[in-house]
């Protein structure tokens, strides 16, 4: 598969990068959309969001870095490659949640509301951007078999792209992002039966999205480890407890609140 979308002469445009743009753009037209029926500052509201994708694709990269120390120490040039990947999404939501925390602390904005507004468009995003692993080949699960992955009708671009080195994959990039799609669909359906509890949204997505990515790291061939621990399943419980939390918090506020 050409990780190539195409070649300037002088610089070469890889897919991967392309597909994290689309859903960075297709995120935010959502995003302004909600914050101006929320009555927001949209021009304050687009200096976080700008913000806030920076400090994501730093987390994310930073992320990622850390725990391929060996590599890296090997191939520092390779550290801002991003063409090849490497982008680990718990450190885009770590970073990029302490800068919003932090902005809003600064501008005294409340931080629940942005966050519950936040939450869909990290689904949005993820669910495009895993298309940019299947581009690259990886994020994929073990070995399985070609009869395996036409019982789910599955397209064939995406049944050839599997196919790697003489052997086909469990498509677990396509198994995420279905499975961040549903838990799309179910915020924006609560979304406005939850208005006066301000934080379940978020709370929900840590909740759904930890609950998917938990499963599907045991499939996964490439986590990042430690030692002989996948670190996402250990972030993912740790995230899924917060999530439970801030759940419980804010609907117990929201009720003393009716």
């Amino acid at each position: 598969m050409n990780r190539v979308a195409f070649n300037l002469g002088f610089i070469e445009i890889y897919w991967y990068s392309l597909i994290i743009l689309l859903g960075i753009i297709i995120a935010n037209i959502y995003l302004l959309r909600e914050g101006k029926k929320d009555k927001l500052d949209l021009v304050k509201l687009s200096d976080l969001i700008f913000y806030t994708i920076i400090f994501g694709l730093l987390g994310a990269r930073i992320y990622y870095v850390l725990f391929n120390l060996d590599y890296y120490f090997k191939h520092p040039s390779e550290i801002l490659a991003f063409r090849n990947g490497g982008l680990a999404i718990h450190g885009g939501i770590i970073f990029g949640t302490l800068f919003i925390i932090y902005y809003c602390h600064k501008h005294k904005k409340n931080v629940w509301q942005i966050l519950d507004l936040i939450a869909p468009t990290l689904l949005i995003g993820q669910i495009i951007g895993r298309y940019g692993n299947f581009i690259n080949q990886e994020a994929h699960g073990p070995i399985t078999t070609l009869s395996f992955l036409n019982k789910f009708h599955l397209p064939t671009f995406i049944i050839k792209g599997m196919y790697i080195n003489g052997s086909y994959y469990h498509p677990t990039f396509l198994y995420e992002s279905f499975w961040n799609f549903i838990g799309l669909i179910l915020i924006l359906t609560i979304k406005s039966k939850v208005k006066n509890k301000q934080g379940f949204i978020v709370g929900f997505y840590l909740l759904w999205y930890s609950i998917g990515r938990f499963c599907i790291e045991i499939l996964r061939t490439d986590s990042l480890m430690l030692g002989n621990v996948k670190i996402a399943m250990i972030v993912s419980i740790m995230l899924a407890v917060i999530g439970i939390i801030i759940m419980i918090k804010t609907w117990k506020r929201g009720k003393r609140n009716e």
